[in-house]
């Protein structure tokens, strides 16, 4: 393992063992709160780190042919294996795997990306606060202003617009401003709902709009 995948992995094992900590005060209606996955609660995205934490390379391939290469298919099929019928036992799935280093064939970024993106898809369902490695959480907004929404990033959601961190060095892009940490503009760019106080500047309702339209 290369030096820059091991700093990765180190971030994203801190990540899991937080959540899991987090995860340890909930109630059992706080694991049924509606998230900003579509269609998942708490416990269905706790299920499905689980199951991506669990997924290598080979295994990806085979649900991904199983799946009839639908991404969506392939995280329900994902997801239904790794829930258990209590979120207990969910929990414990999820502390069984908090040092795997195994991982779907994508850029290790990816798994930045899937650490703060469903860290807080939890913590904000259930009005908890997390706090995150501001250098690695830039990381994941650069790679995800690379990557087109067909691929799970965001590159569409940023077109026309400069997007600047202010807890960070990205500025990217070029149009109507739009400024906030980044923290707030990964959630945008991911497709996230964000509160009008997180972001300002000219190009701010606008990212709002498309991170919650489907765009």
């Amino acid at each position: 393992m290369n030096s820059r995948h091991a700093a990765v992995w180190t971030v994203v094992h801190h990540e899991r063992a937080a959540l899991v900590r987090s995860l340890e005060s909930l109630g059992p209606e706080q694991w049924a709160a509606p998230t900003a996955c579509p269609g998942w609660d708490v416990h269905d995205v706790v299920a499905h780190l689980v199951d991506t934490a669990k997924t290598t390379r080979l295994r990806f391939v085979r649900d991904m042919v199983t799946a009839r290469f639908d991404f969506d298919r392939q995280n329900a099929v994902g997801l239904a294996r790794e829930r258990c019928a209590d979120p207990v036992d969910t929990l414990a799935a999820l502390r069984a795997v908090v040092t795997r280093t195994s991982t779907p064939p994508a850029a290790i970024v990816t798994r930045l990306v899937e650490a703060f993106v469903h860290g807080e898809d939890i913590r904000r369902a259930v009005g908890l606060s997390g706090e995150y490695p501001v250098e690695q959480v830039a990381a994941a907004l650069t790679f995800q202003l690379r990557t087109t929404v067909q691929l799970g990033g965001g590159k569409e959601r940023a077109s026309g617009l400069r997007l600047v961190t202010s807890d960070a060095s990205v500025d990217s892009g070029v149009g109507s401003e739009v400024r906030g940490t980044a923290l707030a503009l990964l959630l945008a760019v991911s497709g996230r709902p964000v509160a009008s106080d997180e972001l300002s500047g000219p190009g701010a309702v606008t990212l709002i709009e498309r991170a919650t339209s489907g765009r």
